[in-house]
């Protein structure tokens, strides 16, 4: 802040460089004031001089200091706007530095959680009925399988009867569907069987596409044999060609590499298929390995042409392999018939064979013969959609059981309610059961929980959850009454759960901690405080955390970096971009004109205040934090 003094001194010149910036300003209002004294009515002649009052003599006085004062207003005023016209925007900021201390620092966890029983149950009844007996009652501790109450429910006997009933009838039906499944399946295999033994219509396909040769000649008519060859397919469509390389080049050829084709004279473009790393060696002694080429055929190409090739090897040096290779169809396969003979012996007739002529081009799945058959194809039809019926009747009688089981289970867990036995040890914390009472279906009648072991969930944010493990222990502290210390102990870690829990941009993830409560004092709802140490450095170099900042590269790369101040530039110094100051913005960073360099750092533990630096610095560096802002002008 300017002091009084201050502002006299600046007012002094500032009333004298005002006073030309204003003279013509203040001058229209000055000339109005005299002239409308000067060019006042002239009087007529022979007119009485009209006597002047006392009060008018002090006119020119006050008129002379309404002027003054307007001067010095609008010099005053001229000033600040030279001032505004010329200023230069300046924040005064002092630098705030600390020491890159060798330390140690601690990550810790705090905060707060209720308590709750680990288990609890509630009995809830399923009919209505009346309290008979009662043999507990609430505070009552009771162990797993002690009894609870017996109740009279006429209705829930019927209903179990009632149940068991129905699920017997619907077992019966699904044990006859049963059968009568297997009984159509045995139909149908006996039909399929009479249909293969009695020559089985039969077509001879073509397995890919290609070329047929060695094609056998068949007229409508002829009979066929098991096992009989029909033909020889060849895929004329690509080639394989083995060429044999040397060892030399094992490195260099690879599944996938282009290599140049030359056979008779036509240029092709093949691809490397197969690496073989055979040993066959040469007349002279090298010992070569096959590398396996497939060609496209053009169309004017078969078997058994020689070929040449050429690879492109490291630094586009040609390779060639040991000598040349000849064109193999890229796949061969004879096809036979198969036909089975029939169960009297005699054998499928052709129907039709007009696809089977040498160097007939097939493609994949095209007939090339026809057999005869016996025609079972509506027995087959029968039998199999009497299979489906009957096997659409099973899954219909099973989902039956299956809710027949149900409704006897509910029946069952009904009854047991109305004799019930406690499901778990602990302490009955509520009970509504008077002998005598009529109680209604939908009544939760008695609640146990389990309070020898208590459960306490705690937040833990994503800075922190590395560090803690299940079976660790942390201290509680109660927060009611006088108190009371308890240890919990983690026994899960839920990952699954994620948000912006703290409003800050970390992570919280929930954590379970099972504590101990054997004499009771820890209660339901009661709320704890924790604090426990997730993980420590021992002497380590620590610094401000508002000293690490985070910036972008030059490459665009974001890093962590301080400025630590030093005569020269470091070489682990980095390359940032520092944007250029707009008038009357507070810096962000330091410059290196006052001694200070980004240097690129990565950072460990936190705690409130201090950050770990686990590389980067060696310690004792003078770091910059931030800036203090003293004043800020304009």
């Amino acid at each position: 802040m300017r002091g009084k003094g201050k502002n006299a001194a600046v007012a002094e010149p500032a009333q004298e460089a005002a006073k030309e910036t204003t003279q013509e300003v203040a001058q229209e209002p000055v000339q109005e004031a005299g002239q409308e004294t000067a060019q006042a009515p002239a009087k007529e002649p022979g007119a009485k001089t009209p006597a002047k009052k006392k009060r008018r003599r002090g006119h020119p006085v006050r008129n002379g200091i309404i002027a003054g004062v307007v001067v010095i207003a609008l010099g005053v005023g001229g000033f600040f706007l030279w001032r505004y016209l010329n200023k230069t925007d300046k924040v005064n900021s002092q630098m705030m530095t600390r020491t890159a201390d060798w330390s140690s620092i601690q990550s810790t966890v705090q905060g707060s959680g209720s308590a709750r029983a680990k288990e609890s149950a509630a009995i809830t009844l399923e009919n209505a009925g009346i309290v008979q007996s009662l043999y507990v009652t609430e505070g009552q501790v009771v162990n797993q399988g002690d009894p609870l109450y017996e109740i009279v429910s006429p209705a829930a006997q019927e209903a179990l009867t009632t149940a068991l009933d129905k699920l017997q009838d619907r077992q019966e039906a699904l044990s006859k569907a049963q059968r009568t499944l297997t009984e159509d399946q045995q139909t149908l295999d006996d039909v399929l069987e009479d249909q293969q033994l009695s020559g089985q219509e039969r077509y001879v396909k073509a397995p890919f596409s290609g070329q047929l040769r060695d094609t056998a000649r068949y007229k409508v008519g002829d009979k066929v044999t098991r096992g009989e060859k029909v033909a020889l397919l060849v895929d004329d469509l690509r080639f394989r060609i083995p060429f044999y390389f040397s060892y030399a080049y094992e490195n260099d050829i690879q599944v996938g590499q282009a290599v140049q084709v030359s056979v008779g004279g036509t240029d092709l473009t093949g691809t490397v298929e197969e690496v073989n790393f055979i040993r066959r060696v040469a007349a002279e002694g090298t010992i070569l390995f096959e590398a396996v080429v497939v060609i496209e055929n053009p169309g004017a190409l078969t078997d058994g042409l020689s070929a040449t090739c050429s690879l492109a090897g490291p630094g586009g040096v040609a390779i060639y392999p040991y000598g040349p290779g000849t064109l193999e169809y890229y796949r061969t396969e004879e096809i036979w018939s198969e036909a089975p003979k029939a169960k009297n012996d005699r054998e499928p007739t052709v129907v039709e064979s007009t696809a089977l002529r040498d160097y007939a081009d097939v493609k994949e799945g095209d007939v090339l013969l026809v057999l005869s058959q016996e025609d079972f194809s509506r027995d087959i039809e029968s039998a199999r959609e009497q299979v489906r019926a009957s096997q659409e009747s099973i899954d219909n009688a099973a989902e039956s059981v299956e809710e027949a089981q149900k409704d006897v289970t509910e029946a069952q867990e009904a009854l047991e309610d109305f004799s019930a036995v406690a499901p778990i040890s602990g302490t009955v914390t509520s009970c509504t059961l008077v002998e005598g009472q009529e109680v209604k279906s939908g009544d939760t009648v008695i609640t146990i929980s389990n309070n020898t072991t208590m459960v306490v969930t705690i937040q833990v944010d994503d800075r922190n959850i590395a560090y803690v493990k299940p079976g660790m222990t942390v201290d509680l502290q109660s927060n009611w009454g006088d108190g009371g210390t308890f240890v919990g102990t983690v026994t899960k870690i839920d990952m699954s759960l994620s948000g912006d829990a703290m409003g800050s941009g970390m992570t919280n993830y929930p954590v379970t901690l099972e504590v101990d409560n054997p004499g009771g004092t820890l209660l339901e709802g009661m709320w704890l405080s924790y604090s426990f140490v997730t993980s420590q450095s021992d002497n380590c170099i620590v610094v401000p955390m508002q000293s690490v900042k985070y910036v972008s590269l030059e490459d665009g790369e974001t890093a962590s970096v301080i400025f630590i101040q030093a005569d020269s530039r470091p070489e682990s110094a980095v390359d940032i971009d520092i944007p250029e100051l707009m008038p009357g913005e507070t810096p962000s960073y330091p410059s290196e004109a006052e001694g200070f360099y980004p240097v690129a750092v990565e950072t460990g533990l936190y705690d409130n205040y201090n950050v770990e630096i686990t590389s980067g610095l060696e310690g004792g560096e003078t770091v910059f934090v931030d800036y203090y802002v003293e004043e800020a002008w304009g």
